[in-house]
């Protein structure tokens, strides 16, 4: 039991780090910046939002298949993206990413150009003006979007199922634990696991009711 809880608290906690670093700047810049093919970028971001997980989780499994071209590729370099964590993991960063991109790209379009036109008038890099001046000034967006990438991945279940199976130590999570202890008619392990995922997310939420003051 613990073993899949921890085994969820890792995968939250990668792939929201990895969120975090890949979308700070594409949210920025897309916030800035105007062109023909903005919208296709932002609705292909948000596209998990409405897309079953199961659906996502079914494609990427055919995708990164031994039986597909780029599966058969990656398995030359003995990399594999089916039924093992970096699966799990990768599919958790393209399910969550709209809940860490879309908070980031609302507050930095809500900054006025002008923040942005003095500091490269001043000389700064692009660097230093999203780190030392945009961030500081959506930081309330930004711990929203942590706590939410982070919440939503601890409780995903369907494109985990899909790609990842039920490994243990690899790819059973606690929400498939649960999903197979009902399965087995062993409620109180399910609630017990449940109730476990119900504290953990409630801390987390609390805590961040703190920082954001």
């Amino acid at each position: 039991m613990y073993e899949s809880i921890l085994l969820s608290l890792k995968l939250a906690f990668l792939s929201t780090l990895i969120l975090l670093f890949l979308c700070i700047y594409p949210a920025y810049f897309l916030a800035r910046k105007e062109f023909f093919l903005k919208k296709v970028f932002l609705a292909f971001i948000s596209l998990p939002l409405v897309l079953p997980p199961t659906a996502l989780g079914f494609y990427l499994l055919i995708l990164f298949s031994p039986n597909n071209a780029l599966g058969r590729f990656l398995a030359s370099f003995d990399i594999s993206f089916v039924f093992n964590f970096k699966a799990i993991l990768f599919a958790s960063c393209i399910y969550s990413l709209p809940f860490m991109f879309n908070p980031l790209y609302s507050a930095f379009s809500q900054l006025p150009k002008s923040l942005y036109e003095r500091a490269f008038l001043l000389g700064k890099s692009t660097s230093l003006i999203i780190f030392r001046l945009c961030l500081p000034c959506v930081k309330r967006s930004l711990i929203s979007a942590i706590v939410m990438s982070f919440a939503h991945t601890m409780g995903e279940f369907g494109v985990i199922m899909m790609i990842g199976g039920s490994k243990v130590g690899q790819t059973k999570v606690a929400s498939i634990e649960i999903f197979e202890a009902i399965e087995n008619l062993d409620y109180a392990r399910a609630n017990d696991i449940a109730l476990i995922l119900l504290l953990i997310s409630f801390c987390i939420l609390f805590i961040m009711q703190f920082i954001k003051k």
